[in-house]
């Protein structure tokens, strides 16, 4: 991976761990799966009136928009409601690097280098640091909602990896603002029938200008963006290489957090970002220092 690729990868990961404390904020007026619904639909609209649609079918943006739209972030907000602290969630929804992997592994044949394990060993060993602190906000449910919804985001990744590599060129923002149509349907419906009417009518009404902030953040810097960047990457490079970098979100997540929600960074959390920081460096350094240490004469 080049050095700006990296650092574009980089400034994604910034984005989506800073949304976790965007997400508390439009969680606290709205119910989550509206909150779903609005961030897809003004992701869609009106980009979708001024990028033309990409030259893939119809069933990969269905499915993009879905895995991502309602299995990731319907999912995950459902899980933030009260289920789960933020810290720990943008820490579980990385499990998608490991699901992305073994999707890689069974369905393109990809096998990730010894290095690279080593690297996922290392940041895997911080997000169990992690794991065993948790606190009375976090349950069984909250946990369990948020891992399905990071393998959601992997099985997102591989249909986003196939419509990059196909026969013609993809611009992916357009893919991520077409597929977006086609999450706000099965949204909408899911928010009808669990949140009701009222309620989202009273919400909707009573939504502060933060809350509508939140919405946008959520739309344009963390789907538009954040994501048309990722999956260009995901279709330039292999799986291995990209799907680890999401490990620092928590990192990302626990810094957002303690600067705007004032929560607490004990020796703990910094020891485990520490990890995950020192398995990222290796898995993004070390073909670099071995291709510089064959080339030194001893």
């Amino acid at each position: 991976m080049t050095w700006r690729h990296w650092l574009l990868a980089l400034a994604v990961m910034a984005v989506w761990g800073s949304n976790f404390v965007v997400i508390k904020w439009g969680l606290a007026e709205l119910p989550p799966l509206l909150l779903a619904t609005l961030r897809f639909a003004l992701a869609a609209v009106p980009l979708v009136f001024v990028l033309p649609r990409p030259p893939v079918g119809w069933g990969n943006l269905a499915a993009y928009g879905v895995l991502i739209g309602v299995g990731q972030f319907g999912l995950l907000f459902l899980a933030m409601r009260g289920l789960i602290s933020p810290g720990l969630a943008s820490l579980v929804v990385q499990l998608q690097a490991f699901f992305t992997m073994g999707l890689a592994l069974l369905l393109a044949g990809e096998r990730p280098r010894r290095y690279q394990l080593v690297a996922v060993g290392i940041a895997l060993a911080g997000m169990g640091v992690i794991a065993f602190h948790t606190d009375g906000d976090t349950t069984v449910a909250g946990l369990l909602l948020v891992a399905l919804a990071g393998f959601c985001w992997a099985a997102g990744n591989m249909v986003s990896r196939a419509a990059a590599r196909g026969v013609a060129p993809v611009n992916m923002l357009a893919y991520v603002v077409w597929s977006s149509l086609f999450a706000v349907p099965p949204l909408l419906v899911l928010s009808l029938v669990l949140e009701g009417w009222p309620r989202i009518a009273h919400s909707l009404v009573h939504a502060s200008g933060g809350a509508w902030v939140s919405v946008a953040w959520q739309a344009w810097g963390n789907s538009v963006l954040g994501y048309g960047a990722w999956a260009w990457l995901l279709g330039r490079y292999q799986a291995a290489s990209i799907a680890p970098m999401s490990l620092l979100v928590p990192v990302f997540g626990m810094g957002a957090s303690a600067w705007l929600l004032a929560e607490p960074l004990p020796p703990w959390k910094l020891a485990a970002a520490a990890l995950v920081l020192l398995g990222l460096a290796l898995n993004a350094g070390w073909p670099v220092l071995r291709a510089r240490l064959r080339g030194v004469a001893w």
